[in-house]
């Protein structure tokens, strides 16, 4: 940054849409580094690049409750603290304690629960554009047993109910209030629509899925005319949930 040069920091990538054009920038994933953590009796400390995933698992291995929801979510810590990710009733902001950030002015800071001012997919990191360091989780000690079971019940449903068969960045659209993404979308004509390769899925209309060789223009067109088939039927702007990167 002090170089002038611009730049961005990704985890996994898993919630992102990039432009076609070529990044213009350094790009740093977290996920090939700053990966560490460890556990503290009923809390675990973890950087940002962390394997949610793996964190799960590991927390099962320690008799450790809470992040079940967040073992089918193929992102960083940071990714998930960033955005409150969540799944089955539960979000980040249910299990963070504190989060240690980097600010824009290049102060390291920790942030408490109160402080990131978690909301629907969205936390203080987003609106300050600071970049997550690492955090520490509050979990509950359980059963290791039945914690496999609730990740297996969850792992079932995401296999039968989401496209996991085609790439996608997960969930398209924001869930507005008092509605459901899919639910309007499949309800406006829209499931299975195509724009080239980008499609609305047929197995859940909340995904757009690339069937072969969909660009990013692909998709933002698509995109576009879900939020015009729901906003003229049912009056209701969607937002993108998947975060759009570049031109």
């Amino acid at each position: 940054a002090k170089q002038g040069i611009p730049y961005k920091i990704f985890g996994k990538g898993s919630n992102l849409l990039c432009s076609d054009n070529d990044y213009e920038g350094v790009i740093l994933k977290l996920d090939r580094y700053h990966g560490d953590f460890y556990f503290d009796g009923q809390t675990v400390v973890a950087e940002a690049g962390c394997s949610i995933i793996a964190l799960s698992y590991e927390a099962m291995k320690h008799s450790l409750s809470g992040l079940e929801f967040a073992s089918g979510i193929p992102g960083t810590l940071g990714g998930t603290v960033s955005m409150n990710a969540g799944a089955y009733e539960k979000e980040m902001k249910d299990i963070v304690n504190s989060v240690r950030i980097l600010t824009q002015e290049g102060e390291i800071k920790e942030i408490s629960n109160a402080e990131m001012a978690f909301g629907y997919r969205t936390s203080a990191v987003l609106k300050n554009n600071w970049i997550v360091l690492g955090a520490t989780l509050q979990l509950q000690q359980d059963d290791p047993v039945e914690i496999q079971a609730r990740i297996d019940d969850f792992t079932h449903r995401r296999r039968t109910r989401q496209p996991l068969e085609y790439a996608s960045a997960g969930s398209t659209f924001k869930r507005p209030e008092g509605f459901f993404a899919a639910k309007l979308i499949d309800d406006a004509g829209m499931k299975g629509y195509s724009v080239g390769d980008a499609q609305v899925s047929e197995k859940h209309a909340g995904f757009v899925v690339n069937k072969g060789k969909a660009s990013a223009e692909d998709v933002l067109v698509l995109m576009s005319r879900i939020q015009a088939a729901v906003k003229e039927k049912f009056g209701v702007d969607l937002k993108p949930e998947v975060r759009i990167i570049g031109e």
